[in-house]
């Protein structure tokens, strides 16, 4: 299976509890994408950045994911500073199965 992860990372101006509070209210739309296997909430604590990190099981679920109009709200939904850092890599292997 040519599984494909996408990492995001942004600045917000918000509020860790209020963007934590954005991504409870958006998690329905999330779990609804085709293809989208599992998502991470991270922050990055040498930076203070937000994230999420998205494994797909395709990746044309990833494609059809990013021209989707849920992935072009991600900036105004969490308020960031500029655009979204976002970097796709390929899974070369899974440790389990």
């Amino acid at each position: 299976m040519a599984q494909v992860v996408l990492v995001v990372k942004f600045t917000s101006e918000l509020s860790l509890d209020e963007v934590m509070e954005i991504a409870r209210s958006r998690a329905d739309e999330f779990r609804a994408l085709e293809g989208l296997e599992q998502k991470y909430y991270f922050r990055d604590t040498a930076t203070g950045q937000i994230g999420g990190l998205y494994i797909w099981k395709t990746p044309e679920d990833l494609a059809a994911y990013r021209k989707s109009e849920l992935r072009k709200t991600i900036a105004a939904a969490y308020k960031t500073v500029g655009e979204p850092d976002l970097q796709v890599l390929e899974v070369l292997m899974p440790l389990r199965d």
